[in-house]
């Protein structure tokens, strides 16, 4: 069947009521997306009642406005030309080619985004194409994706079908039919300036003199918590807003840099007593290892009951120091090389595709190399994945070893890289073979959409609650074959190991589906020794584990960090993130979020877990304030300045 057949209909109509009907059929299918984007999602949002739904759903006609004028302003303006030929069926043709053809990517990125949200927690916007443009075999994934979730693309396919149809059932007529073609060019070229005026009203999303050009942050308004901020927008809308975009402007919250370094600063003046130790440091990262799925860390959850999907991580704890109130700085695998390696937070846009990835930084591979420690990063994903390993060299590792390095595709698991089990098995032999004191770390990779294990492991992990829950059993197996491994070798027992997740993932129960607990993540200090024992229910976050490993091991030179060392009780505690355009930033029990430079929430995460009464009238915030605005002053003016390196380091 033709979806492009003739234009021609039986029900004529002035040209400027079709352009409106055309609009109108584009407003109802993203608002269909919309219904769709939450029906999916609906565990996601599980303070948004039908009344609330309704201010979304009015909310979103003004971004959806926004984003279908922009993408078909060049339709449009074809559409409108104040000349008779426009009316002959090959030029009516060719426009309903380009209608489809624009709005067709418009609804795919719309519902792609269903699938999508779970793992980012936000709309895609332009910086995702970065992301993408840096990861190895993304055809492989893009395949995977229709196979897997084909019900999207069905739902995609069906609507093209729709639109295709339903835009025919008019065909445009002239608005002034008599007097000649001068009269008609002269009106329609007065027309053609009316409807221009009218959509850039519709792109700004008001027609006020004082009125901003609609943003993201628009969205807060029609909504009661910043999660819900994603309901409201629509995906063509967040790209086109965010193209271009600066990750990081200069702040002036303070007025002085003596003021802003009392109450916040990231150079780091170390005083250890005692001299540098040469422990090995071994930083390992799990892919999606949400704290969630850890049984000896959950003891409350399920009434008690949960013993969780990682008993070899469980056993370990019970010998480590463990942090039980940690969390990941971003939602992605890229955002995490930065915090957990160099101390940087991932804030606006992952560090490593900003347009300031090219600054000079600290890292624990840089800063330890200089003190005589061989380095290497480890990921069994194909050499180039997510740009890892330029990365790598700009941190200072001396060498980075992934799938090629790894030499035996026997080991492929088709899509992501080399399964975990053997690679973890081949980092040991690879380690075994450096001269100490070493630092190394390696990124597990099995623990992935499309949720795989080996054809081995197939009946030992079953499919349970979410298919990711198979995968963490695997890559528990993995790790303590890597330990029993490990243990084995003459290094083992002078060596640190950093244990912690790249980001969250799914989540299964309803404790973790909040916005603080989208980024809870584990954080185990393993000593091979046994000599590392504790636990610490503080607040921590992914950027600690540079200054921690570094104070740890007595390091004495100045650096630069945005984390805090754990082992020091005087250290400051907090937690920040950025989603949905604004900042989330923990402190004690509570939770704060920050729009638009200004103060939006307060929430008691302890008392309130689900974040339903804002405090905000209710609680004092000034210093919370202070010390928020001046880790994102000095992050930002940095980062910025390229002040990320004390000089005399």
């Amino acid at each position: 069947m033709n979806l492009f057949r003739s234009w021609k209909t039986k029900y004529p109509l002035n040209e400027y009521l079709v352009l409106v009907y055309r609009f109108v059929l584009l407003m109802l299918l993203y608002s269909l997306g919309r219904i769709l984007f939450f029906v999916f999602n609906k565990s996601m949002f599980p303070n948004v009642d039908i009344s609330s739904f309704l201010r979304i759903m009015r909310g979103g006609v003004m971004f959806d406005t926004s984003a279908i004028l922009f993408l078909n302003a060049i339709y449009f303006l074809l559409f409108l030309l104040p000349f008779p030929f426009k009316f002959g069926e090959r030029y009516q043709r060719t426009l309903k080619w380009v209608y489809m053809c624009i709005n067709s990517v418009g609804l795919a990125f719309n519902y792609i985004d269903i699938i999508y949200y779970p793992f980012i927690l936000k709309r895609t916007t332009a910086s995702t194409f970065d992301i993408v443009s840096n990861d190895a075999g993304n055809f492989r994934l893009i395949f995977r994706f229709f196979y897997d979730f084909w019900y999207i693309a069905l739902i995609w396919l069906i609507t093209l079908f729709l639109l295709a149809r339903l835009y025919s059932l008019f065909t445009p007529t002239p608005v002034i039919k008599t007097g000649g073609r001068l009269k008609y060019i002269v009106s329609s070229f007065v027309g053609l300036i009316l409807v221009s005026g009218f959509s850039v009203i519709g792109m700004r999303g008001g027609y006020m003199e004082s009125t901003r050009p609609i943003s993201l942050n628009n969205a807060g308004k029609y909504v009661n918590s910043t999660e819900e901020m994603s309901l409201v927008q629509n995906t063509p809308f967040c790209i086109l807003k965010t193209i271009g975009n600066k990750a990081f402007e200069i702040r002036h919250y303070f007025n002085s840099e003596d003021e802003l370094d009392k109450i916040y600063t990231p150079v780091r003046i170390p005083q250890p007593i005692e001299p540098l130790k040469h422990d090995n440091v071994v930083v390992i990262i799990l892919e999606s290892f949400s704290r969630e799925f850890i049984g000896s860390l959950n003891k409350d959850l399920d009434n008690g009951n949960y013993k969780g999907y990682t008993p070899f991580i469980d056993s370990l704890i019970s010998k480590s120091y463990v942090f039980t109130n940690a969390f990941a700085n971003g939602r992605k695998s890229i955002d995490a090389i930065p915090s957990v390696t160099a101390s940087i937070p991932a804030l606006v846009v992952p560090y490593v595709i900003s347009e300031r990835s090219g600054n000079r930084i600290n890292s624990l591979a840089g800063i330890l190399g200089k003190e005589g420690y061989q380095t290497a990063f480890f990921h069994g994903a194909p050499n180039g994945s997510m740009g890892f390993d330029a990365f790598a060299k700009i941190a200072g590792f001396d060498r980075y070893v992934g799938k090629d390095e790894f030499g035996d595709d026997n080991g492929f698991d088709g899509i992501w890289g080399i399964w975990d089990e053997p690679f973890f098995q081949f980092f040991a032999n690879q380690m075994n073979q450096m001269k100490e004191p070493f630092f190394t770390t390696i990124f597990s990779v099995s623990s992935h959409h499309p949720f795989k294990v080996p054809e081995k492991y197939v009946a030992e992990y079953p499919e349970e609650h979410i298919p990711l829950q198979k995968c963490i059993r695997y890559t528990d197996h993995a790790l303590k074959e890597f330990f029993d491994k490990a243990s084995k070798m003459p290094w083992y027992k002078n060596t640190l190991f950093v244990i912690t997740s790249d980001h969250c993932s799914e989540a299964y129960f309803k404790e973790y589906k909040t916005l603080v607990n989208y980024f809870a993540a584990p954080l185990i200090f393993f000593k091979g020794d046994g000599s590392l024992i504790g636990k610490d229910e503080s607040l921590a976050q992914q950027i600690d584990i540079m200054p921690t490993v570094l104070g740890y091991l007595n390091y004495p030179k100045p650096y630069v960090a945005f984390g805090n060392n754990l082992f020091n009780p005087l250290s400051p505690r907090f937690v920040i993130n950025y989603i949905e355009n604004s900042y989330q930033f923990l402190s004690g029990d509570l939770a704060y979020y920050f729009t638009d430079n200004e103060l939006t929430a307060i929430y008691n995460r302890k008392k309130d877990p689900f974040l339903l009464e804002n405090l905000l009238l209710k609680t004092s915030s000034d210093e919370k304030q202070l010390l928020f605005k001046a880790v994102v002053q000095q992050f930002n003016n940095r980062m910025v300045q390229n002040h990320l390196v004390v000089d005399s380091n």
